[in-house]
């Protein structure tokens, strides 16, 4: 069989993560993998795992999780199911965020803080050391500085390789690149909800990984009867799959990260990546999303 179409995110073309740390574009965002309201343990704790595995079959090789999507579980789930890790896949994890029951999320930048959970993180997940280590909210009552400071000497240590950032605007991208360089920045981004347009921009111009979460906009953007059911139909893909296929041809800097605790929706997802747009398509698909 054809390996383009054994391991399809291998046809999202690649990033290199800080400059070094090459990865194929299309990866996996592993929140949904646990209970409802990114609380506790998945319902099926055996199809999560399959779902893990069969995202590293499919050419994934970015994983993105946090300590917070459980919290822990979504960590200890991606430890069971895949280690001993494939040498190409890297683990992408955050922390900034604290859980107090499901869907409440709270921001704690404390130093301290940040340093144990990236201890924590990295014993959860066995790793030696963290490839991609990202503030998950900035903490307004903790100067950034102090907080992406924190990182950088996580990062001297050796016990991270590169530093991202989440949900942050191009101010703070330049405070923290003063303080550290910066190898990724997530945000929420999909084809309705351009929000950080000057963020993914401002990533374009310094080839800055560009994340988005969300990215088929908690699944509006995959109904039959949504706004891309039209333009799919034409294309002879599925609404998800014109979605994610936008992200991969609006800049390469993109990283998208489709989420899911099915596993035929991320084979649908990742088949994302053998779509083929034209300039034209995608200016059509930004101006649908414009009108959505």
């Amino acid at each position: 069989m054809n390996a383009t179409i054994e391991r399809p995110a291998s046809s999202s073309g690649t990033f290199a993560l800080g400059g070094q740390l090459v990865v194929h574009r299309l990866g996996f965002g592993a929140m949904r993998i646990t209970g409802p309201g990114v609380w506790g343990e998945p319902a099926d704790r055996d199809q999560a795992i399959a779902v893990l595995r069969r995202a590293v079959e499919l050419g994934v090789e970015l994983i993105d999780t946090a300590d917070s999507y459980g919290p822990y579980v979504s960590e200890e789930l991606i430890r069971t199911a895949l280690r001993p890790y494939p040498s190409q896949l890297v683990i992408a994890t955050k922390a900034g965020l604290v859980r107090t029951g499901p869907n409440l999320w709270s921001p704690v930048g404390r130093p301290e803080y940040l340093r144990q959970e990236c201890e924590m993180s990295l014993r959860r997940l066995g790793l030696e050391q963290i490839a991609l280590f990202q503030l998950h909210r900035v903490d307004p009552e903790v100067p950034l500085e102090e907080q992406v400071g924190e990182l950088a000497a996580l990062q001297s240590e050796g016990k991270i390789r590169f530093i991202g950032l989440s949900n942050v605007s191009v101010d703070q991208i330049r405070a923290a690149r003063a303080v550290v360089p910066i190898a990724t920045v997530q945000n929420r981004y999909n084809l309705v909800d351009r929000g950080s347009e000057d963020v993914v921009e401002h990533c374009e111009r310094e080839h800055i990984g560009f994340i988005p979460w969300f990215p088929l906009a908690t699944g509006d953007l995959s109904r039959r009867d949504g706004p891309l059911t039209a333009f799919s139909e034409r294309l002879g893909a599925t609404p998800s799959q014109v979605a994610v296929a936008w992200l991969l041809h609006r800049s390469q800097v993109i990283l998208p990260i489709p989420g899911t605790a099915s596993v035929a929706h991320l084979e649908e997802n990742v088949e994302a990546a053998l779509i083929g747009l034209t300039d034209e398509q995608v200016a059509e698909l930004g101006k649908l999303g414009a009108e959505s």
